[in-house]
Protein backbone atom coordinates (compact mmCIF):
# COMPACT_ATOMS: atom_id res chain seq x y z
CA UNK A 1 0.00 0.00 0.00
CA UNK A 2 1.44 3.42 -0.95
CA UNK A 3 2.18 6.10 1.60
CA UNK A 4 -0.06 9.01 2.45
CA UNK A 5 2.07 11.30 0.29
CA UNK A 6 -0.15 10.39 -2.65
CA UNK A 7 -3.14 12.67 -3.33
CA UNK A 8 -5.88 11.80 -0.85
CA UNK A 9 -8.48 10.93 -3.48
CA UNK A 10 -6.09 8.55 -5.23
CA UNK A 11 -5.06 6.99 -1.94
CA UNK A 12 -8.69 6.48 -0.92
CA UNK A 13 -9.32 4.78 -4.27
CA UNK A 14 -6.40 2.43 -3.71
CA UNK A 15 -7.54 1.59 -0.18
CA UNK A 16 -11.04 0.97 -1.54
CA UNK A 17 -9.68 -1.44 -4.15
CA UNK A 18 -7.69 -3.39 -1.54
CA UNK A 19 -10.64 -3.69 0.84
CA UNK A 20 -13.06 -4.53 -1.96
CA UNK A 21 -10.82 -7.38 -3.09
CA UNK A 22 -10.57 -8.70 0.48
CA UNK A 23 -14.32 -8.50 1.00
CA UNK A 24 -15.14 -10.08 -2.35
CA UNK A 25 -12.67 -12.94 -1.83
CA UNK A 26 -13.84 -13.41 1.79
CA UNK A 27 -10.38 -12.70 3.20
CA UNK A 28 -12.41 -10.37 5.37
CA UNK A 29 -15.16 -12.72 6.43
CA UNK A 30 -18.85 -11.77 6.34
CA UNK A 31 -19.87 -10.22 9.64
CA UNK A 32 -16.27 -9.66 10.77
CA UNK A 33 -15.53 -6.48 12.69
CA UNK A 34 -13.38 -3.98 10.81
CA UNK A 35 -11.23 -2.02 13.25
CA UNK A 36 -10.17 1.28 11.70
CA UNK A 37 -7.03 1.75 13.84
CA UNK A 38 -5.71 -1.74 13.19
CA UNK A 39 -6.53 -1.63 9.49
CA UNK A 40 -4.86 1.76 9.08
CA UNK A 41 -1.67 0.36 10.61
CA UNK A 42 -1.84 -2.77 8.48
CA UNK A 43 -2.27 -0.83 5.25
CA UNK A 44 0.12 1.95 6.23
CA UNK A 45 -2.36 4.79 5.69
CA UNK A 46 -4.05 7.42 7.81
CA UNK A 47 -7.63 7.04 8.94
CA UNK A 48 -8.95 9.70 6.54
CA UNK A 49 -8.61 7.79 3.24
CA UNK A 50 -9.55 4.60 5.06
CA UNK A 51 -12.82 6.07 6.31
CA UNK A 52 -13.54 7.46 2.84
CA UNK A 53 -13.03 3.97 1.39
CA UNK A 54 -15.23 2.40 4.08
CA UNK A 55 -17.95 4.95 3.31
CA UNK A 56 -17.93 3.87 -0.33
CA UNK A 57 -18.07 0.22 0.67
CA UNK A 58 -21.00 1.00 2.92
CA UNK A 59 -22.80 2.55 -0.06
CA UNK A 60 -21.98 -0.63 -2.03
CA UNK A 61 -23.69 -2.72 0.64
CA UNK A 62 -20.48 -4.55 1.58
CA UNK A 63 -19.86 -2.80 4.89
CA UNK A 64 -22.25 -1.84 7.68
CA UNK A 65 -21.60 0.95 10.18
CA UNK A 66 -23.23 0.87 13.61
CA UNK A 67 -23.18 4.10 15.68
CA UNK A 68 -20.85 3.85 18.70
CA UNK A 69 -19.76 0.38 17.58
CA UNK A 70 -17.98 0.78 14.26
CA UNK A 71 -17.75 -1.11 10.99
CA UNK A 72 -18.53 -4.72 10.19
CA UNK A 73 -18.37 -6.61 6.92
CA UNK A 74 -21.87 -7.21 5.62
CA UNK A 75 -23.22 -10.67 6.38
CA UNK A 76 -23.25 -13.19 3.58
CA UNK A 77 -26.63 -13.69 2.00
CA UNK A 78 -28.33 -16.93 3.05
CA UNK A 79 -30.02 -19.54 0.91
CA UNK A 80 -33.52 -18.11 1.42
CA UNK A 81 -32.40 -14.57 0.60
CA UNK A 82 -30.54 -15.90 -2.45
CA UNK A 83 -33.67 -17.61 -3.79
CA UNK A 84 -35.85 -14.57 -3.10
CA UNK A 85 -33.31 -12.34 -4.84
CA UNK A 86 -33.50 -14.41 -8.00
CA UNK A 87 -37.29 -14.58 -7.85
CA UNK A 88 -37.33 -10.78 -7.83
CA UNK A 89 -34.79 -10.55 -10.63
CA UNK A 90 -36.82 -12.94 -12.78
CA UNK A 91 -39.88 -10.76 -12.26
CA UNK A 92 -38.17 -7.45 -13.05
CA UNK A 93 -35.14 -7.85 -15.30
CA UNK A 94 -36.65 -9.75 -18.26
CA UNK A 95 -39.41 -7.15 -18.43
CA UNK A 96 -36.85 -4.35 -18.27
CA UNK A 97 -34.81 -5.99 -21.05
CA UNK A 98 -37.90 -6.20 -23.25
CA UNK A 99 -38.58 -2.52 -22.69
CA UNK A 100 -34.93 -1.74 -23.40
CA UNK A 101 -35.16 -3.49 -26.78
CA UNK A 102 -37.88 -1.01 -27.73
CA UNK A 103 -36.12 2.09 -26.40
CA UNK A 104 -32.34 1.66 -26.37
CA UNK A 105 -30.45 4.06 -28.64
CA UNK A 106 -27.13 3.78 -30.45
CA UNK A 107 -25.30 5.31 -27.50
CA UNK A 108 -26.71 2.75 -25.09
CA UNK A 109 -25.83 -0.13 -27.41
CA UNK A 110 -22.31 1.25 -27.75
CA UNK A 111 -21.98 1.40 -23.96
CA UNK A 112 -23.08 -2.23 -23.67
CA UNK A 113 -20.63 -3.34 -26.36
CA UNK A 114 -17.81 -1.55 -24.56
CA UNK A 115 -18.72 -3.16 -21.25
CA UNK A 116 -18.77 -6.58 -22.88
CA UNK A 117 -15.30 -6.01 -24.33
CA UNK A 118 -13.99 -5.01 -20.91
CA UNK A 119 -15.60 -8.05 -19.29
CA UNK A 120 -14.04 -10.34 -21.88
CA UNK A 121 -10.63 -8.81 -21.16
CA UNK A 122 -10.94 -9.33 -17.41
CA UNK A 123 -12.11 -12.91 -17.94
CA UNK A 124 -9.00 -13.60 -20.00
CA UNK A 125 -6.77 -12.20 -17.26
CA UNK A 126 -8.20 -14.36 -14.47
CA UNK A 127 -7.24 -13.91 -10.82
CA UNK A 128 -8.70 -11.91 -7.96
CA UNK A 129 -8.38 -8.37 -9.40
CA UNK A 130 -9.96 -9.49 -12.67
CA UNK A 131 -12.83 -11.17 -10.86
CA UNK A 132 -13.43 -8.02 -8.84
CA UNK A 133 -13.41 -5.91 -12.00
CA UNK A 134 -15.82 -8.29 -13.73
CA UNK A 135 -18.31 -7.92 -10.88
CA UNK A 136 -18.28 -4.13 -11.30
CA UNK A 137 -18.66 -4.33 -15.07
CA UNK A 138 -21.42 -6.93 -14.77
CA UNK A 139 -23.35 -4.60 -12.47
CA UNK A 140 -22.95 -1.74 -14.97
CA UNK A 141 -24.06 -3.96 -17.85
CA UNK A 142 -27.29 -4.91 -16.13
CA UNK A 143 -27.90 -1.39 -14.83
CA UNK A 144 -27.45 0.04 -18.33
CA UNK A 145 -30.07 -2.33 -19.71
CA UNK A 146 -32.55 -1.59 -16.93
CA UNK A 147 -31.89 2.13 -17.34
CA UNK A 148 -32.56 1.91 -21.08
CA UNK A 149 -35.94 0.35 -20.26
CA UNK A 150 -36.95 3.69 -18.78
CA UNK A 151 -38.43 2.52 -15.44
CA UNK A 152 -36.38 4.29 -12.79
CA UNK A 153 -38.29 2.63 -9.95
CA UNK A 154 -37.16 -0.82 -11.14
CA UNK A 155 -33.65 0.49 -11.63
CA UNK A 156 -33.49 1.98 -8.14
CA UNK A 157 -34.92 -1.11 -6.48
CA UNK A 158 -32.44 -3.43 -8.20
CA UNK A 159 -29.50 -1.14 -7.44
CA UNK A 160 -30.47 -1.01 -3.76
CA UNK A 161 -30.14 -4.79 -3.53
CA UNK A 162 -26.43 -4.67 -4.49
CA UNK A 163 -27.10 -7.91 -6.30
CA UNK A 164 -23.80 -8.37 -8.06
CA UNK A 165 -21.38 -7.73 -5.23
CA UNK A 166 -23.28 -10.07 -2.92
CA UNK A 167 -23.52 -12.82 -5.52
CA UNK A 168 -19.89 -12.61 -6.54
CA UNK A 169 -18.86 -12.95 -2.90
CA UNK A 170 -20.59 -16.33 -2.91
CA UNK A 171 -18.38 -17.91 -5.54
CA UNK A 172 -14.95 -16.41 -6.14
CA UNK A 173 -14.36 -18.43 -9.28
CA UNK A 174 -13.28 -17.69 -12.85
CA UNK A 175 -15.98 -20.04 -14.20
CA UNK A 176 -18.67 -17.55 -13.20
CA UNK A 177 -17.21 -14.86 -15.42
CA UNK A 178 -16.48 -17.07 -18.44
CA UNK A 179 -19.91 -18.64 -18.62
CA UNK A 180 -21.73 -15.32 -18.39
CA UNK A 181 -20.08 -13.86 -21.49
CA UNK A 182 -22.06 -15.86 -24.05
CA UNK A 183 -25.29 -15.08 -22.21
CA UNK A 184 -24.49 -11.38 -22.24
CA UNK A 185 -23.80 -11.63 -25.97
CA UNK A 186 -27.24 -13.18 -26.55
CA UNK A 187 -28.89 -10.35 -24.64
CA UNK A 188 -27.00 -7.75 -26.65
CA UNK A 189 -27.96 -9.37 -29.96
CA UNK A 190 -31.62 -9.26 -28.97
CA UNK A 191 -31.33 -5.59 -28.01
CA UNK A 192 -29.56 -4.76 -31.28
CA UNK A 193 -32.36 -6.45 -33.23
CA UNK A 194 -34.99 -4.47 -31.33
CA UNK A 195 -36.84 -7.68 -30.46
CA UNK A 196 -38.52 -7.32 -27.04
CA UNK A 197 -39.54 -10.99 -26.79
CA UNK A 198 -36.02 -12.18 -27.62
CA UNK A 199 -34.46 -9.73 -25.15
CA UNK A 200 -36.84 -10.84 -22.42
CA UNK A 201 -36.10 -14.51 -23.12
CA UNK A 202 -32.34 -13.98 -23.24
CA UNK A 203 -32.35 -12.12 -19.93
CA UNK A 204 -34.49 -14.79 -18.30
CA UNK A 205 -32.14 -17.52 -19.51
CA UNK A 206 -29.13 -15.60 -18.19
CA UNK A 207 -30.65 -15.11 -14.74
CA UNK A 208 -31.78 -18.74 -14.48
CA UNK A 209 -28.32 -20.00 -15.46
CA UNK A 210 -26.70 -17.55 -13.08
CA UNK A 211 -28.84 -18.92 -10.26
CA UNK A 212 -27.73 -22.45 -11.14
CA UNK A 213 -24.06 -21.40 -11.13
CA UNK A 214 -24.22 -19.76 -7.72
CA UNK A 215 -26.33 -22.36 -5.90
CA UNK A 216 -23.37 -24.71 -5.22
CA UNK A 217 -21.76 -21.95 -3.13
CA UNK A 218 -24.12 -22.85 -0.30
CA UNK A 219 -22.57 -26.31 -0.11
CA UNK A 220 -18.96 -25.08 -0.36
CA UNK A 221 -16.87 -24.34 2.70
CA UNK A 222 -15.79 -20.67 2.95
CA UNK A 223 -12.11 -19.81 2.57
CA UNK A 224 -9.98 -18.90 5.57
CA UNK A 225 -10.48 -15.43 6.98
CA UNK A 226 -8.02 -12.61 7.06
CA UNK A 227 -5.51 -12.88 9.91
Amino acid sequence: MPSGRLPRARLANEVYDVLLADLMSLKIRPGARITVDALARELGVSQTPLREALGRLEADGLVHKTPLVGYHAAPQIGRDQFEQLFELRLLLEPYAAGRAAERVDAGGLGTLRGLMEEMAATSDDGGHPAYQAFARLDARFHDTIVGAGGNELIRTDLARLHTHVHLFRLMFHHRVTAEALDEHAAILRALESGDPAAAEAAMRTHIERSRARFRPAFEAAPPADRR
